[in-house]
């Protein structure tokens, strides 16, 4: 995965079948609940102002918020310009959602709710699973890690919510391995918990890799 994570690859992509094995074995290594603790007090400002660049992730400190450099990594044709939060920022670009698979066109200028960028671990989902107890320095990081994020289409970002795998997956199934060794990796890197419904769930996206 590396530290800033990679853009979306198809589930037949090698290096997308070779970190499936690696994920279903860390995948057991993750602590479990019977199902998602039911938390009334989760807040978006528990992780901090939203896309912010003072961060220590990859791609923090680099002049540009964490939103442009997700576009940046995931779309293609892109057209650069600066904005007041990036001196090259991404104006217009291209791609296919990973989620949906509907092929989407960008620009700044039109709206920029037709694609946006997924926490593939939901920060609610996270606060449930231990986030809570975080502090806040590690939430902030966690907003804005590469690993966790994916640019998609906004009517799938919309659907998924803060669900977590055992209520949501991708409608594009191709994407699910990449989703869940994601979904894992994160988790792992993070020392989150997982309710067991969801392990279930992405062990059995994980036998992409056969």
């Amino acid at each position: 995965m590396g530290s800033g994570g990679f853009g979306p690859r198809p589930d037949t992509d090698p290096r997308v079948r070779a970190t499936a094995r690696e994920a279903l074995a860390r995948l057991a290594s993750i602590p479990v609940y019977a199902q998602r603790p039911d938390r009334d007090d989760y807040d978006r400002r528990a992780f901090g102002s939203a896309w912010t660049d003072a961060v220590a992730v990859a791609g923090g400190g680099n002049g540009c918020d964490t939103r442009n450099d997700i576009l940046a990594r995931d779309l293609q044709d892109i057209r650069a310009g600066p904005v007041p939060s990036c001196p090259r920022a991404v104006v217009a670009g291209e791609f296919r959602s990973p989620y949906s698979g509907e092929f989407v066109v960008f620009r700044r200028d039109r709206g920029a709710s037709t694609v946006q960028i997924d926490h593939i671990v939901p920060l609610a989902y996270a606060w449930d699973m231990g986030a809570w107890s975080w502090e806040f320095g590690r939430r902030l990081e966690f907003a804005n890690d590469p690993a966790n994020l994916v640019a998609v289409d906004g009517a799938s970002n919309q659907d998924k919510s803060d669900s977590e795998p055992a209520r949501w997956m991708p409608p594009a199934r191709g994407f699910w391995c990449q989703y869940a060794i994601q979904f894992v990796t994160v988790s792992v890197t993070y020392g989150l918990t997982i309710d067991v419904e969801s392990r279930e769930v992405l062990a059995d996206a994980l036998r992409c890799a056969g």
